[in-house]
């Protein structure tokens, strides 16, 4: 995709982040410093974009990693300011298998969500859900 740096590469899938992905940063940094006023509040919001897009990532390598197991290649992934994007090369021949790679995004989202849950839940500091916002309650909780 133009306008798209690479970030690295796994299990031969390379991932890419579009350069309007930076504008989340700056505007997540501004609000938090606007807020707070203090640098390590920015770093603070900024860490939590990328332990989002680190979610996202995940999810676009359940897709491409399920792909690849039906001997599908993805030819890449690429970060957005919407989401993530894995390019697989065709569509698979038996829907089944378009079931499972379909699913296995959101699948992962499950798994994070339940990791988060009990560690939450293992610390004590499971809140109620009103108590949270872009910039107010802990970092696993945002």
């Amino acid at each position: 995709m133009k306008w798209s740096t690479k970030l690295g590469s796994f299990k031969g899938i390379d991932v890419y982040i579009h350069f309007t992905f930076w504008l989340i940063f700056l505007w997540v940094g501004y609000i938090y410093w606007v807020r707070y006023g203090n640098i390590s509040s920015v770093v603070e919001g900024v860490l939590l974009v990328m332990a989002v897009f680190g979610c996202v990532l995940l999810h676009e390598f359940g897709h491409a990693l399920t792909a690849q197991r039906f001997g599908i290649k993805t030819r890449d992934i690429t970060l957005l300011p919407i989401g993530g994007l894995a390019k697989i090369e065709k569509i698979p021949e038996k829907p089944i298998q378009e079931f499972w790679i379909t699913l296995a995004g959101p699948a992962v989202n499950v798994v994070i969500a339940l990791l988060l849950f009990m560690i939450l839940y293992l610390t004590g500091n499971l809140g109620p859900l009103t108590n949270i916002s872009v910039t107010e309650g802990s970092f696993i909780q945002k």
